[in-house]
């Protein structure tokens, strides 16, 4: 398994990414969407853990419009102050323009086999929701999804397998929402939707203040088992 940095061209000038490749050198890919914090260790080590598993595993830097190279932590206050700055900052659809050109690229990233997938966290888990609705992504896999039930309307659009991740007790996505979301996808044949009683946003973090260990195994192997069935 290796990992690099490389270019992306996309519709508006191009931005870096981090692909990580499996020790056979060849698989499915997988496009990782990045929490509020950038492509930083935690993002890149999903990477990692996915090449390990057969994937190829490309992050890209959707933060490259405002600021590109973007990578902090969620250790300190002023950088949780930065992280919803950027977050303010961000163009979901110009930001969605970027996750299609990052599939596109990986589709043509050599050792990439078959079908190409998505999965984010935070942020990313509206962007892999997006993902289903408005990009040729094969499958998507998002985790605590924010502002999900914004654009709910787009779930008639969905033709390719979705699974969706939720905290039951998501700080930034309460409970009026999550029945919306579960009122909408529950009888949708593409939508899976997994609730986590008692978890709270980013319970997947590793070494995030909510991170639990037996939830975020369980999440993980779900996804591992689905992008399994629907990539390979």
């Amino acid at each position: 398994m290796s990992g690099t940095d490389i270019t992306i061209n996309g519709t508006d000038g191009s931005f870096s990414g981090y692909l990580a490749t499996p020790a056979g050198g060849s698989g499915p890919g997988i496009v990782v969407l990045q929490e509020i914090f950038g492509v930083n260790k935690v993002m890149r080590d999903i990477c990692d853990d996915l090449a390990a598993q057969g994937f190829v595993a490309l992050c890209p830097d959707l933060f490259w419009r405002i600021e590109p190279g973007i990578q902090i932590t969620d250790q300190t206050q002023a950088e949780w102050d930065r992280a919803f700055e950027l977050f303010g900052l961000f163009d979901v659809d110009k930001g969605m323009e970027d996750v299609q050109a990052a599939i596109t690229h990986l589709r043509g990233v050599d050792g990439v086999t078959g079908k190409v997938g998505t999965v984010g966290y935070c942020l990313g888990g509206k962007l892999a929701y997006l993902s289903a609705t408005r990009t040729d992504a094969d499958a998507a896999v998002g985790y605590y999804g924010v502002n999900i039930a914004a654009d709910l309307e787009e779930a008639d659009a969905i033709t390719k397998p979705l699974m969706l991740h939720i905290a039951e007790k998501d700080e930034f996505v309460d409970h009026a929402a999550q029945a919306e979301m579960h009122k909408v996808m529950d009888d949708h044949r593409q939508i899976t939707l997994h609730d986590y009683v008692g978890m709270d946003h980013a319970f997947a973090r590793v070494g995030g203040a909510h991170f639990d260990k037996a939830n975020a195994e369980l999440a993980n192997s779900r996804t591992a088992d689905f992008f399994q069935s629907t990539l390979k």
